[in-house]
């Protein structure tokens, strides 16, 4: 069947649809089995669930059928309504059943031979009404609640695994998470082939939401935590550890938007596509230099979105023009797309899916970030280069010309950086204070600009009027590491 993704694994697997998750599956899910979802209350367990159904019916043209232990129809389309899945209209097509058992309303009884037959029959009927490939079962452990013999009830919910299974589906069934297990009731004993744990942590009153493919039987997959969100369409699951460097190094150049930084790269500026690093003190100059690379990208017809996490649009309008830069007409023509907030307005995760959002929104040709060291106010150093690593990746897949500034910190030197993101830089250009005769002078010199002749001297940076010079200092620079 053509939702079986090709892999190396003998196992068959089917594609979720999820972003993301099928990069970490190395495809999808077990084709034809089930899978256990599991996490605590808010993890996103549901939104998992129903995402995997709609996807099915809109990406692989398999009908679905979903059934729950805790909201109802009127419930479900009226919560999935605040999102992109518009669950009645698959519903009036015949493509989606939702069921819903209630517990606690005498709707499952224990008798003296107990069984999940009443359930097996409901499930056919749907099965049947659809023609359903894709399976949901929201939270079966609800039944633990109303019922006392949870030996004979783990044999019922066995052989129910066993019935999907006869019946060729693929399911997913939601458990909640345990205080020492994966589940409170040990599903994932029943579930052999795959178990994905999600969880939803607070740190430092930020919003972490992580997802962990715990096991995945007879195939290969990432078995680290990734970060994922959840917006109006839907989860989106940030992988890193999977991703390949395969994007093209183009040899076209771009101007740095300073003519005596060009020469200093043989005449010719940065290469397309290409990383670019500024890192400095406050007050060097980086922001100067971030502008002046915008300004001329959008002179040149290129779009570029720029991402200020220090300064309003106005006030970055208003700054440039002191030293002849007029971005405002950019803007006008729709050339300049500014996005100014703070940083710790969302998480990390949620801010580099706003970026990817944008990027594909605008489709620029090159982004700009000032600075990148105030992600430190959402994250530690290891999430902020792993999410940085993503971007820069994704943008040299998209052929997008990346320039971020960072803040340095004037106590350690200022050949590195808090995020340690410097290493996967194609291009380093650092800013140094330097005092001389109760004056201060701005320091500039080009550390690294791989596959390039460049100039390796220090220069004095001047600006005024004009925007930025680079000359020979009329001084002695004596650049002693911190």
């Amino acid at each position: 069947m053509n939702n079986k993704a090709n892999n190396d694994s003998y196992l068959p697997k089917c594609p979720t649809g999820i972003k993301g998750l099928d990069e970490l599956t190395k495809g999808g899910i077990p084709y034809q089995r089930t899978t256990l979802v599991a996490g605590g209350p808010g993890c996103g367990k549901t939104v998992f669930s129903m995402e995997f159904l709609v996807m099915g019916i809109v990406e692989f043209d398999e009908p679905a059928v979903f059934l729950s232990f805790e909201e109802d129809l009127d419930n479900l389309v009226t919560n999935f309504n605040s999102m992109d899945f518009d669950l009645k209209s698959h519903i009036d097509n015949g493509k989606l059943y939702i069921d819903h058992i209630d517990t606690t309303n005498a709707e499952v009884t224990e008798t003296g031979d107990f069984s999940l037959d009443p359930i097996f029959l409901r499930l056919e009927y749907a099965i049947q009404q659809t023609g359903a490939k894709r399976v949901v079962i929201d939270t079966i452990e609800t039944i633990f609640s109303s019922l006392s013999n949870a030996r004979t009830l783990r044999i019922e919910i066995k052989r129910l695994f066993k019935w999907l299974q006869d019946k060729k589906i693929t399911a997913i069934v939601t458990g909640e998470q345990g205080s020492n297990s994966i589940t409170r009731q040990g599903l994932e004993e029943y579930v052999s082939d795959c178990v994905i744990l999600l969880d939803h942590r607070v740190v430092d009153q930020i919003s972490k939401r992580r997802l962990r493919v715990v096991k995945y039987r007879g195939t290969a997959h990432v078995a680290d935590e990734s970060p994922f969100i959840i917006d109006y369409d839907g989860i989106k699951v940030i992988p890193v550890t999977s991703l390949k460097l395969e994007h093209t190094a183009l040899k076209e150049r771009v101007s740095t938007g300073i003519p005596d930084l060009d020469n200093m790269m043989d005449n010719k500026g940065f290469y397309r596509a290409s990383s670019i690093l500024i890192s400095g003190t406050s007050g060097t100059g980086k922001s100067s230099m971030a502008s002046l690379f915008a300004n001329s990208a959008c002179t040149n017809g290129e779009k570029c979105l720029y991402f200020s996490f220090e300064e309003s649009v106005d006030q970055i309008c208003r700054n440039m023009g002191s030293i002849g830069m007029d971005l405002r007409q950019h803007i006008n023509n729709e050339l300049l797309h500014v996005i100014s907030e703070r940083t710790s307005t969302l998480g990390l995760e949620e801010h580099l899916s706003k970026i990817l959002q944008m990027i594909k929104k605008v489709k620029p040709d090159v982004l700009v970030m000032d600075p990148i060291s105030n992600f430190f106010t959402v994250g530690k150093g290891i999430e902020i280069k792993a999410m940085l690593t993503r971007l820069l990746d994704y943008l040299k897949e998209k052929e997008i010309t990346g320039y971020f500034t960072n803040l340095s910190d004037p106590d350690i030197s200022t050949e590195q950086t808090n995020t340690a993101i410097s290493s996967i830089m194609d291009t380093w250009l650092i800013l140094h204070d330097h005092f001389y005769k109760n004056e201060k002078r701005r320091l500039f010199y080009l550390l690294k600009a791989r596959g390039m002749k460049h100039a390796q001297e220090i220069k004095e940076m001047v600006i005024n009027d004009n925007g930025i010079q680079l000359k020979d200092p009329d001084f002695e620079v004596d650049m002693e590491k911190k």
